[in-house]
């Protein structure tokens, strides 16, 4: 399965922000689902399964997998995603939905910083500095994911996204801006891997 696909279209962005979609693409990455496997696993109903299903379907972000006889007569249809992960570009990004998007940046943000500052006690950030950071990584995380939207994918959906995201925030300690922010970490440990330079 292609690993990452970046999004461009700002309607396409939009229907992402919706938590529901979101939920359903990263069920099926695990593996294909039926709508009812999916209503099931969601606590949506059918109706609104299939809603976001015909959505997700027209933007081209899933795919029916295969299709098998259901009782009845039936068709059930397995949708899977046509990517493993899909980021938004930030300059795509309509600026009514930023909000949406950064809230999930500092979400991801605050385990990060929230594992070096377990390791290193000498780590501190404040509120600003946080929302200065995952502003600088929203913007910079689909240059590090077009690296790899040709990439095929066999391996797990988080571990992908952890990757992507490591990947970015040692491209971002490497830049003047943030190389004092991140001094204390690296001076802590001389094991810790050098910044990228910028």
């Amino acid at each position: 399965m292609q690993a990452v696909r970046v999004i461009r279209d700002p309607d396409t962005i939009r229907l992402l922000a919706d938590l529901a979609r979101r939920q359903l693409l990263r069920y099926i990455s695990k593996h294909p689902m039926t709508q009812t496997e999916l209503a099931g696993a969601t606590r949506l109903t059918e109706p609104s399964v299939s809603h976001h299903l015909q959505i997700l379907l027209k933007a081209g972000l899933i795919k029916i997998q295969r299709m098998e006889p259901g009782a009845r007569g039936a068709v059930k249809k397995y949708y899977e995603p046509t990517a493993l992960l899909f980021i938004e570009d930030w300059d795509s990004t309509p600026p009514d939905q930023r909000r949406y998007f950064i809230h999930t940046h500092l979400e991801r943000l605050r385990g990060m910083l929230s594992v070096f500052h377990l390791t290193y006690r000498g780590f501190t950030f404040n509120t600003g500095e946080l929302e200065e950071l995952a502003k600088d990584i929203a913007s910079r995380v689909s240059v590090v994911a077009e690296r790899h939207e040709g990439d095929e994918y066999a391996g797990d959906r988080e571990q992908l996204m952890i990757g992507i995201y490591s990947e970015t925030l040692e491209t971002i300690m490497g830049e003047e801006r943030w190389r004092s922010f991140f001094e204390p970490l690296i001076a802590s440990n001389p094991q810790t891997r050098a910044p990228l330079k910028a």
